[in-house]
C-alpha cells in the first residue's frame, strides 16, 4: 500500500483528504504478537486504525461497533485482547486508555494488563463468521491471504490511479475489506464516512465526489433498482461488482443491459471469507451469455468439484488458516489445500462454474429432498419476487417470505407445484414488510425462522 503514491483517503464528513503516512497512528511499542480487537464503523477514523494495526505484528478482530456491549465483553472475556478499539465505550474494567496520535487526528484505545493470549505467527486478521450476532467463530486469515487476494483482484477488476471509491460496505466484512485492500493499491481516493448507499446523501455525495465504482450485495441491486438507479445517468461510473450470495436472474440482467448500453462493466463475483474474499468473477463481456454463472476462478485460484459429492472446491493462496471458536485456537494454524465451499455445482464446457445450492440448504418434506436455493431462485424468475427466502421449519413444511404486496398465495403454491410437484399444504406463506437481514446484508434465515417459531 505504501508503494501507492496516488492512494488519498477522503473524509466524506468533512471533506479532507488524507495521504496514508498521515492516518497511521503512533502505536504503542508491545513485546511480542498482541491480540488486537478493533470495533470499527465506516468512517475515517475506523480506517485510520484498522491500517495503522495492519501496519504492525499484531492480529487484528474485525468487529461490528454496533455490537450489544454484553456480546463485546463475551467476546473479549473468552479471548482476552490486550488491546480494544472502540469508540462507544469510555471505560473498560482491567483496561487503560490511551491516546495514540498521527499527523491527522488522534484517538484512544485501550490497553490491558493482562497475560497476552498467544497468537500463531500467521494470523493477522480475523474476521467472524455470523456478521453481529456475537459468535466466537472467527476465520482465520495471514498476511500472506490477504495480499494474495487482493492482488488477484487488482488483475481482473480495471482498479485505476485515477478511480474515486466508495467504502460502502463494512471493514469487519470480507467484500468491503477486499475493496480497501485492492483500492489502496492499485487505485486513486477511497471515501469515507459515507451515509448508508440508499440515502438521497449517499447519491449526492456520488456526484459531487463523482464516484467511479460501486460495491453491493444482491439486496443492494435490488434496492438501487426500486429506487430508480436504472433510470438514470451516472457517467462517473466506470465499473460496478455484485457478490455477497446470488442476486436474481432478471434484476442482474437488467442491470446487465444498462451496464452495456452506458459502457459500465458489471462484475458479478463470488467468494467467501474462508477464502479471504474472492473465488471467482464473470469477465462483463461474457456476462449477457453466462448470466446465471459465478465464472472462472480468479489468478491463481483453482475450482474443482468433489466427483461424489458435486461439492465445489476451491485451492489458492488466499484460503485461511482454519476457524477459532476459542482463545486456544489461536495458536493453530492449519494448512488448508481444499477449501470446501459448502456449494454443490456444475462446470460447463467453457470451465464456468454454476452454484446449484447449498449442501445444508436441503429439506425433506415427506420424504422428497428440496433444494431451498433451487426454490428462491425459481419464485425470483419466474414470479418475478425481488426479495423472498425460503427456510425448512422442522422438515414439516417450507416457510416462504416475501414482500411483494401484488404476489397471491395462491400463485406461489401453484406454481411450486406445478415446477417440483410440492403439495400446497406442504408450504406456508408469510408477507412481510421488511426482509430481515445480516449486517453484511444478506438474508438472515436464523432470525426468520425464529421469528416464526
Amino acid at each position: 500500500m505504501k508503494k501507492n503514491v496516488h492512494s488519498i483517503f477522503l473524509d466524506a464528513t468533512t471533506g479532507k483528504t488524507y495521504h496514508l503516512q498521515e492516518l497511521l497512528l503512533s502505536i504503542p511499542k508491545l513485546d511480542g504478537k498482541k491480540l488486537v480487537f478493533l470495533y470499527l464503523g465506516n468512517d475515517i477514523r475506523s480506517t485510520s486504525i484498522y491500517l495503522s494495526f495492519l501496519d504492525t505484528d499484531h492480529a487484528t478482530v474485525l468487529l461490528s461497533e454496533s455490537l450489544d456491549t454484553s456480546l463485546k465483553e463475551n467476546l473479549e472475556s473468552e479471548y482476552r485482547p490486550t488491546i480494544i478499539f472502540d469508540c462507544k465505550r469510555d471505560h473498560i474494567d482491567g483496561f487503560e486508555s490511551k491516546t495514540v496520535p498521527s499527523d491527522a487526528f488522534q484517538t484512544s484505545i485501550f490497553i490491558g494488563d493482562h497475560t497476552p493470549t498467544t497468537v500463531h505467527s500467521n494470523c493477522k486478521v480475523l474476521l467472524s463468521t455470523s456478521g453481529t450476532t456475537g459468535s466466537p467463530k472467527f476465520v482465520k486469515l495471514s498476511e500472506e491471504n490477504l495480499l494474495q487476494n487482493a492482488r488477484s483482484i487488482c488483475n481482473y477488476l480495471p482498479i485505476i490511479k485515477d478511480d474515486v471509491t466508495p467504502l460502502n460496505l463494512p471493514l469487519y466484512y470480507s467484500y468491503g475489506l477486499s475493496v480497501l485492500h485492492s483500492n489502496a493499491i492499485n487505485g486513486g481516493t477511497i471515501v469515507c464516512g459515507l451515509p448508508d448507499i440508499l440515502q438521497k446523501e449517499f447519491w449526492n455525495q456520488m456526484e459531487s465526489f463523482g464516484f467511479t465504482s460501486i460495491a453491493g450485495v444482491p439486496y443492494i441491486y435490488e434496492m438501487l433498482r426500486r429506487i430508480g438507479f436504472l433510470k438514470k445517468e451516472h457517467p462517473q461510473l466506470r465499473y460496478i461488482t455484485q457478490a455477497g450470495g446470488n442476486l436474481s436472474q432478471n434484476i442482474k440482467k437488467e442491470f446487465n443491459t444498462y451496464c452495456l448500453e452506458h459502457h459500465i462493466h458489471f462484475y458479478v463475483m463470488y467468494g467467501q471469507t474462508e477464502a479471504t474474499a474472492r473465488i471467482s468473477y464473470v469477465p462483463p463481456h461474457l456476462l449477457e451469455d453466462k448470466i446465471t454463472s459465478i465464472g472462472i476462478p480468479i489468478e491463481n485460484g483453482r475450482l474443482s468439484l468433489d466427483k461424489e459429492t458435486g461439492e465445489l472446491l476451491y485451492k489458492g493462496p488466499n484460503v485461511f488458516g482454519g476457524y477459532s471458536e476459542k482463545r486456544m485456537d489461536l495458536n493453530k494454524w492449519e494448512h488448508i489445500e481444499f477449501l470446501r465451499t459448502g456449494d454443490l455445482a456444475e462446470r460447463d464446457e467453457d470451465g464456468f462454474y454454476y452454484i446449484k445450492g447449498r449442501l445444508k440448504r436441503f429439506v425433506k418434506i415427506f420424504g422428497n429432498r428440496v433444494n431451498l436455493d433451487e426454490i428462491e431462485r425459481y419464485l425470483k424468475s419466474s414470479l418475478n419476487i425481488a426479495l423472498v427466502a425460503c427456510v425448512g421449519i422442522e422438515d414439516k413444511f417450507i416457510l416462504i417470505s416475501h414482500c411483494e404486496g401484488h404476489i397471491k398465495d395462491e400463485q406461489i403454491k401453484s406454481g411450486l407445484f406445478d415446477k417440483f410437484k410440492i403439495h400446497q399444504t406442504s408450504i406456508k406463506i408469510q408477507q412481510i414488510e421488511e426482509m430481515p437481514l445480516t449486517n453484511n446484508g444478506k438474508i438472515n434465515y436464523k432470525k426468520i425462522t425464529e421469528d416464526f417459531k
